[in-house]
């Protein structure tokens, strides 16, 4: 089958090698190379370094427009498949494909149609992730579903972990939908429930509240690892919260209020306290909590968010 493949991060990377080996891949289409690190050296996407390994042609895009969508059209392609590229596909380019677009979505749709459904979903406290793969509408994820598998991640895993296993398993669930399109079995059919909402993570949803009980305090930590990043204040200064787990036999702490161990940082929530293992103190690098702590003074007078 001759597709056109849409997609931007390393999240998109399996499924577009997953399609590569089997079907006849005739562009890739993803953002253009961004600043990275703190020398903010220009860097192509994760989708367009493997395009490139690939040896695909690769159309680098901020939005899908006049000029992409004729390019597109051009190609003549059977299938559009997009995942995370991070831009609206709209008409004419929407129909431009003959089968049109699937979308693979990091979500049991209807559950978190948007940017960030994996780290929302872990935000709020889901038990169970999944995927699913759709025709893609004007409407935002709204379109019919030809396949959902929902995935067991770890209860520890942060979104970035999560994203990974998805990732892996929807490169799969994908091709499988590519196949059964191709040879004429695929069947769709419309979402069923309540929709929820993912949007897009900013760096104020990094921030931890420790007056919350631990659930509440870790979930938010493991809807924002990595990006945005969770983070907190200590005497004034910024520190970021790189590693962390529940720490439900440690002493009680009064929320925000600081102990070190020999093995970790705890760090007092609403009801049981979370120990932090890997912190990045603001203009500094990584390093272990417990060595941070050391070097601080103030010991148990300090408290987070303070």
């Amino acid at each position: 089958m001759r597709l056109v493949f849409a997609g931007t991060p390393a999240a998109a990377v399996p499924t577009l090698r997953r399609l590569a080996a089997s079907h006849d891949i005739a562009a890739v289409v993803t953002r253009p190379d961004a600043p990275l690190g703190r020398r903010r050296v220009l860097t192509a996407s994760p989708v367009a370094q493997a395009a490139e390994e690939l040896g695909l042609p690769i159309f680098k895009a901020a939005r899908l427009d006049d000029a992409v969508t004729a390019e597109i059209t051009a190609l003549e392609v059977d299938l559009g498949v997009i995942v995370a590229y991070g831009g609206l596909v709209r008409e004419p380019l929407l129909s431009a494909p003959r089968a049109g677009w699937i979308n693979l979505h990091f979500s049991l749709l209807p559950a978190w149609r948007g940017a960030a459904p994996v780290q929302r979903a872990l935000i709020a406290g889901d038990a169970v992730l999944g995927a699913s793969v759709f025709q893609l509408v004007a409407e935002l994820d709204a379109g019919d579903v030809f396949a959902t598998r929902a995935v067991d991640v770890p209860e520890t895993a942060t979104a970035g972990e999560a994203l990974e296993a998805l990732a892996s398993e929807g490169s799969g669930l994908t091709a499988d939908v590519v196949s059964s399109i191709a040879d004429g079995t695929a069947l769709a059919v419309p979402q069923e429930g309540e929709p929820t909402f993912a949007a897009k993570l900013t760096l104020a949803d990094g921030l931890l509240d420790w007056n919350q009980p631990l659930d509440a305090v870790f979930a938010r930590f493991r809807g924002v690892t990595p990006e945005p990043g969770a983070h907190t204040t200590v005497a004034g200064q910024p520190l970021k919260v790189l590693e962390a787990a529940p720490a439900p036999e440690a002493e009680s702490l009064a929320p925000g209020r600081l102990r070190g161990t020999k093995t970790a940082l705890h760090i007092g929530t609403g009801t049981t306290p979370l120990a932090v293992t890997r912190v990045q103190p603001a203009g500094k690098g990584a390093m272990n909590a417990v060595d941070w702590w050391r070097g601080l003074r103030g010991g148990d007078e300090l408290v987070a968010g303070a």
